[in-house]
């Protein structure tokens, strides 16, 4: 089973949020029931990007990149033919 990288965007105040899984949809429910602290105050959640990688060290590694990134690139990456939601 591979490992996707994931962000969300808060419906509440646009506040994006990245992160790492095996099974992204059931991320996606888990923190829209309130299962992570860090995401519970601005629920509800919608997924705007997913992106596959082979191992969890390369998510882990896009995904503190992506950390460093700013709001207009997530649109942007959103867009993008990398994005398995397309």
């Amino acid at each position: 089973m591979g490992y996707y990288v994931y962000i969300l965007k808060s419906k509440v105040d646009g506040t994006y949020y990245k992160g790492v899984t095996q099974n992204y949809l059931k991320r996606l429910e888990e923190h829209n029931s309130g299962f992570s602290n860090y995401t519970s105050n601005k629920i509800p959640w919608f997924i705007i990007y997913v992106e596959a990688h082979t191992d969890k060290r390369s998510a882990l590694i896009r995904e503190r990149k992506l950390k460093k990134c700013k709001s207009d690139y997530f649109e942007w990456l959103s867009l993008q033919p990398s994005n398995l939601l397309k």
